[in-house]
């Protein structure tokens, strides 16, 4: 898998992003982070929409430009 780089964290906010994309970045996100956490703010069982927050620490690899 490829290595996350911290520049490519605000591209995810962007209006035209696509899910696969998003995926792949978080995915990777992921696997380059030292320590992550997840808390689910909100849950609508009815509609299926949720927010999820993720906070963690970037390896020092993933911080280089």
């Amino acid at each position: 898998m490829a290595g996350f780089k911290i520049q490519e964290l605000r591209n995810l906010e962007a209006p035209n992003t696509n899910p696969t994309t998003i995926k792949t970045k978080v995915s990777e996100m992921l696997q380059s982070s030292s320590t992550v956490r997840a808390k689910v703010e909100s849950l609508n069982p009815e509609s299926g929409e949720y927010r999820l927050v993720l906070q963690g620490t970037l390896q020092q690899q993933a911080l280089k430009p």
